[in-house]
Formats: structure tokens, C-alpha cells, sequence
């Protein structure tokens, strides 16, 4: 039996060179959270979006307090 909730542990990523993105599909409307590597492009993507509690869970694991860019 747990008394305390285990807390929460906020992961890093390279905000310098990296930027949160959510990727949409025009044809089926699937969204996927990841970063975007301004030098490159490329997208490294981290966990799906299925509603809005997955796009808060995502804010939270990274400590992201901003409004993240949709892509299409």
C-alpha cells in the first residue's frame, strides 16, 4: 500500500535547438507531440494526442508552460 503519490519528474530537452511541435494529419486528424530540431527539421516525436489530458501530460513530463505550434 502507497501513501504518497510518487512525484512528478519533469524530463529536459534541448531548448536551444529544439522546439515542442504537434504534428496533425490533414486525413484522419491523428496528433503526435514531439520536438523539432530548428537546424534540421526533423522531427522527433514522443507520444500521441489523443485528447486534451495527453496534451497536458505531455506540458507536464516537460515542463512546457507556453502554447505549442500545430503542423500540418
Amino acid at each position: 500500500m502507497r501513501l504518497f503519490k510518487k512525484k512528478a519528474e519533469v524530463l529536459a530537452y534541448d531548448k536551444e535547438n529544439k522546439k515542442p511541435v504537434i504534428r496533425a494529419s490533414i486525413c484522419n486528424g491523428e496528433q503526435v507531440a514531439g520536438f523539432k530540431d530548428i537546424h534540421t527539421g526533423r522531427m522527433e516525436e514522443v507520444m500521441l494526442i489523443k485528447s486534451r489530458a495527453d496534451l497536458d501530460k505531455f506540458k507536464a513530463m516537460y515542463g512546457i508552460n507556453e502554447e505549442i505550434a500545430k503542423e500540418y
